[in-house]
C-alpha cells in the first residue's frame, strides 16, 4: 500500500517542494507560503479576503493567521472593505512590492529547476492533474 497511495506521494512530493522554495527564498525572508499569499494580493485593486482564502485553499482563520506577521513586516495592509463595511481587503504595500519584486527571479529560477527535473511535458500533465484534483 505504501507505494501507491497517491495520498502519501502526493504529501511527500509537497513537502519537499516546500522545502526548496522555502530555501531558495530565505534570502528574501519569506516562505513559500507567504511568497504565494504575496503573489495572491499582486494585482490592480487589494481584493477580499475571501477569494483570497478560495485561491490558497484556506479559510479565513488560516488566512488571518498567515497575514499576521506579513502585516507586522509592513509588507501587506488589511484595510476596510469601501463597498462592504463588514468586509476586509488586502493590499501589498510598497515595501512588499519591493519584497516580491525580488522574490520573483528567485521563485522562477527554482520552478524552473523543479519543472526541468520531471521535464516540460510530464510537467505540463503533472500541472494539469493536480489542477484537477484541487
Amino acid at each position: 500500500m505504501r507505494d501507491t497511495c497517491l495520498c502519501l506521494h502526493a504529501q511527500r512530493a509537497a513537502r519537499a517542494l516546500a522545502r526548496r522554495f522555502d530555501m531558495a527564498l530565505k534570502p528574501v525572508g519569506l516562505t513559500n507560503g507567504q511568497f504565494s499569499l504575496l503573489m495572491s494580493l499582486n494585482r490592480p485593486e487589494p481584493p477580499p479576503m475571501g477569494p483570497v482564502a478560495n485561491l490558497l485553499a484556506m479559510d479565513r482563520t488560516t488566512l488571518t493567521a498567515a497575514l499576521k506577521p506579513l502585516e507586522k513586516r509592513g509588507l501587506l495592509s488589511i484595510e476596510p472593505d469601501p463597498r462592504d463595511k463588514r468586509g476586509k481587503r488586502l493590499k501589498l504595500t510598497p515595501e512588499g512590492l519591493a519584497v516580491l519584486a525580488s522574490a520573483v527571479p528567485i521563485w522562477t529560477r527554482t520552478h524552473g529547476e523543479v519543472e526541468a527535473q520531471i521535464g516540460s511535458g510530464d510537467a505540463d500533465r503533472l500541472r494539469r492533474d493536480l489542477v484537477d484534483l484541487g
